[in-house]
């Protein structure tokens, strides 16, 4: 039912930056009520948590791999979560991946697990040169 886009993905190089959009398909006047989360893949492996965003603009977590380099932040009004991605490097290279889940209990990093997640856009591809 809560249908998410993702935006903002291409080619960067080592060091560079790069900032994702993940959007509702239509208003939806509870989004400020659901943890985002965001993930990415690569072909072939398992999808990795990166970082999630606590309901409301409250806390959020990271992935010790991207920690101090990429954040989350949300625009509720606008129905909109962000996450950008500093200082990337060739391992950042993947399809990102935003996620919603109906508020409930935020435990940090246990959101960033996929199986808490209901909805699901379809992904954006992020290139960092070699």
């Amino acid at each position: 039912q809560l249908q998410l886009v993702e935006s903002g993905g291409g080619m960067v190089q080592p060091g560079g930056s790069l900032t994702l959009s993940c959007v509702t398909t239509e208003f939806t006047a509870d989004f400020d009520l659901y943890v985002i989360g965001w993930f990415r893949q690569v072909p072939g492996k398992e999808r990795e948590g990166v970082a999630c965003i606590a309901s409301r603009g409250g806390s959020s977590t990271y992935a010790d791999s991207v920690k101090g380099r990429f954040n989350v932040s949300r625009d509720n009004a606008k129905n909109m979560v962000y996450l950008q991605l500093n200082n990337v490097d060739p391992e950042d290279t993947a399809v990102y991946y935003c996620a919603a889940r109906a508020s409930g209990y935020y435990s940090g990093s246990d959101f960033l697990f996929d199986y808490q997640y209901d909805y699901w856009g379809q992904g954006t591809q992020v290139f960092v040169s070699s």
